[in-house]
C-alpha cells in the first residue's frame, strides 16, 4: 500500500473508526447517488439590481411555478396556483394583505397550509431526510417534520395531522407556520446558486446583493470583470478606485459609497467644485433614474463624475 494512502486511510480511520460506521457512510453515499440531482439556479449580471435579484431568487427563475403545476395541475384554478405561489415567494407581505382581507381565517389557514405542505413534500423528495431536516427552521422543526413525514390518508395518522395542524391555529402560530414553510419551500426548490460574474455597478445596492449572498445556503460566485475593480479598489490600487467612484457617479450611486461602505466623498465634491465651478460638464451628464434620483443633486455630481474621470485617466495613462 502507498503511504499516501495509508495516511489517508488514517485520517478517514479518526472519522469512521469502525466497520460499522464506515459501511453506514459507503451505504448512505451510495443510496445518495441514486437521488435526482437537485435543482442548480445560474444568474448572471446582477449589476446592483437588488429588487431584480431578490425577485429571482425568490421564485428560482420559475422553477416553484412549475413545482406548483407539477403538484397540482387541473385540481385547483389558475388563480389560485397564482396565488400561493405569490405566497412562496413574497409570505410576509401576503400575509399582511391576507390578515386584512380574509374573513374566515381558520378555514384560510387549514386550505393553505394542506397545499403548502404537498408542495414542500414534493421539493424535498429529492434530498435525504437527513438534509431536509438540517433545512428546517428551529422554530417549526418538529411540526414541520411531523406533517412532511406524517400519511394524513392513513386512518391511524389521519386524527394525528389534522389535530398538529388545529393546534398551531389555536394557538396563534399559523402565520409564523405559513411564512416558515414558504421560506423552507424556497431553499429546498433550488439546491444550489450559481452566480456567474458581474453583481457590481450600474444597480444601486450591489452592497445588498453580496449581503444576501453571504448568508445564502449554497452559493458559489465567478467574479466579473466589474467585480475585479471593485476588489482592486478595496486592495488599494488607485486607478481601481476612480474607476469605481466614475462609475458609481455616471449612474448617479454615490449614495452607495457613502451608506454602504462608509467612504465620506466630501474632499472629492470640494475639489470637483474647486476646478471646475465654471465648467458645465456636458461631457459627463449622468445615466440616472428618474425615480431614485434627486435631480438636485446633478450639478455636484456631474462634476465630480468629471473630476474623478480625468483622475483615472491619468493614472490610467501612467500605468
Amino acid at each position: 500500500m502507498e503511504k499516501t494512502d495509508l495516511r489517508y486511510l488514517k485520517s478517514l480511520s479518526k472519522q469512521y473508526p469502525t466497520v460499522a460506521t464506515a459501511a453506514t457512510e459507503i451505504i448512505n453515499l451510495q443510496a445518495i447517488l441514486s437521488l435526482p440531482k437537485g435543482t442548480e439556479h445560474f444568474i448572471t449580471d446582477i449589476h446592483g439590481e437588488y429588487d431584480q435579484f431578490q425577485h429571482v431568487l425568490k421564485n428560482g427563475s420559475g422553477a416553484i411555478k412549475r413545482k406548483i403545476e407539477d403538484e397540482f395541475g387541473n385540481a385547483i384554478s389558475a388563480g389560485e396556483k397564482k396565488a400561493i405561489a405569490t405566497l412562496i415567494y413574497y409570505p410576509e407581505q401576503m400575509m399582511e394583505q391576507v390578515l386584512r382581507t380574509e374573513d374566515n381565517m381558520e378555514d384560510w389557514y387549514k386550505v393553505t397550509l394542506y397545499r403548502l405542505i404537498r408542495v414542500c413534500k414534493s421539493a424535498s423528495s429529492k434530498y435525504t431526510r437527513s438534509k431536509v431536516r438540517k433545512a428546517l427552521p428551529k422554530d417549526f422543526a418538529y411540526v414541520i417534520e411531523e406533517l412532511l413525514t406524517g400519511r394524513q390518508e392513513i386512518s391511524d395518522q389521519e386524527a394525528y395531522y389534522n389535530e398538529i395542524i388545529n393546534s398551531v391555529i389555536r394557538t396563534g402560530r399559523a402565520t409564523e407556520l405559513v411564512i416558515a414553510f414558504c421560506n423552507l419551500i424556497r431553499r429546498l426548490v433550488v439546491d444550489h446558486l450559481h452566480v456567474v460574474g458581474d453583481i457590481f455597478d450600474r444597480g444601486p445596492y450591489p452592497n445588498l446583493v453580496m449581503d444576501t449572498l453571504m448568508s445564502h445556503h449554497s452559493v458559489d460566485i465567478q467574479w466579473g470583470n466589474h467585480d475585479v475593480y471593485w476588489m482592486g479598489a478595496a486592495a488599494g490600487n488607485q486607478a481601481c478606485i476612480c474607476n469605481v467612484i466614475r462609475i458609481s457617479a455616471k449612474y448617479g450611486n454615490l449614495d452607495l459609497l457613502e451608506d454602504g461602505y462608509g467612504i465620506n466623498l466630501v474632499p472629492l465634491a470640494r475639489f470637483a467644485m474647486k476646478q471646475y465651478d465654471k465648467d458645465s460638464c456636458d461631457c459627463f451628464k449622468l445615466d440616472y433614474r428618474e425615480e431614485e434620483y434627486d435631480v438636485r443633486d446633478a450639478f455636484l455630481d456631474e462634476k465630480m463624475h468629471k473630476a474623478i474621470a480625468i483622475m483615472q485617466f491619468k493614472l490610467e495613462g501612467q500605468m
